[in-house]
């Protein structure tokens, strides 16, 4: 086992360090959060609720946030009524 494992992953060096610092970032291909997202609710809830509700996203696919964002948006629809 002394011999050096040449499988690379995906933290592994880049050959040429200069190319790879100059090399541009990748564009975001959505607009950043900050820019869509004005506020920022907290609510309390009991461990186990988290925990279901975790566990409910994770087998969705999708993250908690956008899981409770898609819920309060069904149970709070836009109307032309509401004022701002």
């Amino acid at each position: 086992m002394t011999g050096r494992n040449s499988r690379r992953g995906f933290a592994s060096r880049p050959g040429d360090a200069e190319s790879w610092i100059k090399a541009p970032d990748m564009p975001p291909s959505a607009p950043a959060k900050a820019d869509v997202f004005a506020a920022r609710l907290t609510i309390d809830v009991t461990l186990d609720l988290r925990g279901r509700i975790k566990v409910s996203a994770f087998r969705r696919g999708v993250t908690v946030a956008d899981m409770l964002r898609e819920l309060l948006a069904r149970e709070f629809p836009e109307s032309s009524g509401d004022a701002s």
